[in-house]
């Protein structure tokens, strides 16, 4: 190699990097991948669901044992959690993401494999990386979208709802067209991880080319920066956990429960599903709406406060007409649920003023969350068994609701963790 190439193959080196990076960097394909990714957030858990009656026999399994395929990966959530900004400093967020996706593919396909260790092994490795990929994408949608945070927010909770509907949806029919039993129609879920590892690999090598890329001017004398302040030290950052936290117990309870509640007071259990599905497709308008509302807001505390009373109100009206109600109470239901998931995913970059930062809070505010959660479909359970019936269950929740709106005023304060 002569002495001019050796000098100017450094340069086209650069060149090239920079326009693969500029290539990689369009908004289109940052969209599309986080998308794709969003789409895996619940699927693969609400896909179970429609499975545990098959999965109970195939195994054996007791009903407690059974209720565990579902309540041990939002444990895990929340176990998960706290790592995440450790992981996301230390290989950044896009690799953490790509790892956290391609680990869900494999705890997917660890579920179905004909061992009940391998069943609960693949549950939990399904939580860690659901954990991972709740931390990491509010820091990347503040980072990447800052001026419009609160609606990509929306954008992305949305789509992990739809992904949740669809799968719950297909299931059965995917069972079907496989002919492979449960285990073929779980397992299928695993080609959308795949999917969406493969588009979001260019966000990874634009992070790449980023890194590499020499710095052409000096860089200007900083002031060393004081440590971060810890959200668990924080008030606010309590309030936004709680909110997160009680929000999500009511929902995943009612997702555990609600058929079982409207067929045990005389409704057929047909129409029962039919309305819960209902409940789930109005969550998808929660969830893309109020973040988009909130992003146009200082102070999102009567926001809050609403989807929590709505949600008191959805329970309430459960509590007193369950079967003549049922309709108009999944659709309250409905709307605060998706509301108040997609408001406490807008609160991680509203109340923070770095990408660190909601990284931090979102680490916090979702172990807190999710390991809040996983106690809603046991414990209601349990109260079932000594209560003989629902209402005591109802009441509870109704309370947690009233609670919930406190926690939503302080958290829409306008100040930052």
């Amino acid at each position: 190699m002569s002495s001019v190439t050796r000098a100017v193959r450094p340069a086209l080196d650069r060149k090239v990097g920079t326009r693969t990076a500029a290539r990689f960097a369009h908004p289109a394909v940052l969209l599309v991948g986080i998308v794709l990714v969003a789409l895996n957030m619940r699927a693969c858990l609400a896909a179970v669901s429609p499975m545990v009656a098959e999965i109970q026999r195939s195994f054996g399994l007791s009903a407690s044992a059974a209720g565990l395929i579902t309540t041990v990966p939002v444990l895990f959530q929340g176990v998960g959690a706290p790592l995440t900004p450790r992981l996301t400093r230390r290989f950044g967020a896009e690799r953490v993401v790509l790892g956290a996706v391609l680990l869900l593919g494999a705890g997917v396909l660890l579920r179905v494999l004909p061992s009940v260790l391998a069943l609960y092994a693949g549950c939990v490795v399904i939580g860690v990386a659901i954990a991972v990929l709740n931390v990491s994408m509010p820091g990347l949608v503040k980072r990447e979208f800052p001026h419009r945070a609160a609606a990509m927010t929306g954008v992305y909770s949305t789509t992990m709802l739809v992904g949740a509907t669809l799968a719950a949806g297909l299931s059965v029919p995917l069972e079907h067209a496989l002919g492979g039993g449960w285990r073929a129609s779980l397992g299928a879920w695993s080609l959308l991880a795949l999917v969406a590892a493969v588009a979001w690999l260019p966000q990874v090598l634009k992070a790449r080319q980023e890194r590499v890329a020499p710095v052409r001017t000096l860089a200007a004398p900083t002031r060393p920066q004081a440590p971060a302040a810890s959200p668990w030290k924080s008030g606010l950052a309590w309030q936004i956990s709680a909110f997160m936290g009680i929000s999500s117990l009511l929902v995943y309870t009612l997702v555990a429960w609600m058929p079982q509640i409207l067929a045990d007071h005389g409704m057929p259990r047909g129409e029962a599903g039919l309305v819960f599905a209902f409940s789930n497709l109005v969550q998808v308008a929660g969830a893309f709406l109020v973040p988009l509302a909130a992003g146009r807001m200082t102070r999102q505390r009567g926001l809050a406060a609403g989807m929590a009373l709505l949600n008191a109100a959805g329970i309430a009206w459960l509590l007193l007409a369950p079967v003549s109600g049922a309709w108009f109470s999944a659709a309250v239901l409905g709307l605060a649920q998706g509301g108040s998931l997609g408001l406490g995913l807008a609160f991680i970059v509203l109340r923070t003023d770095s990408v660190p930062g909601a990284a931090r809070l979102g680490g916090m505010s979702q172990a807190v969350g999710y390991l809040v959660a996983a106690a809603g479909p046991v414990g209601a359970g349990l109260l079932h068994q000594v209560t003989g019936g629902w209402n005591t269950t109802l009441l509870v929740m109704l309370v947690l609701a009233v609670l919930a709106a406190a926690a939503g005023w302080g958290a829409g304060r306008d100040r930052t963790v």
